[in-house]
């Protein structure tokens, strides 16, 4: 499978929407169940407003998408961006550690 590379301002969206400890398990919660706004609002001591611009953000950066049913709005995790971002962070991991072993061998 290929995975198209992300584009350096779509890695700092994505980085930033996962900075936030309540947009991670946002995120998490979102992959074992596609709950309501309302729900995930209740699971948390802020306000509707407050999770419903977590969720904004996170929709944003392509992590999450809503669908409308009746009244309600399902949220769920993209997986496909979320293997986006696991390579783009694998890519990042792969540069340091050849730097890495590139300072390990001028030492040696």
């Amino acid at each position: 499978m290929v995975i198209d590379p992300l584009r350096e301002e779509q890695v700092d969206e994505l980085l930033r929407a996962l900075a936030d400890a309540t947009r991670r398990d946002i995120l998490r919660r979102c992959a074992l169940d596609s709950p309501s706004v309302s729900q995930l609002a209740e699971a948390y001591s802020m306000s509707f407003p407050a999770v419903h611009k977590h969720v904004a953000v996170m929709q944003r950066a392509g992590l999450i998408t809503k669908e409308r049913r009746g009244r309600e709005q399902l949220v769920r995790t993209d997986v496909e961006m979320v293997r986006r971002v696991r390579h783009a962070l694998d890519d990042l991991e792969s540069a340091w550690r050849g730097r890495v072993e590139r300072m390990s061998d001028l030492l040696t």
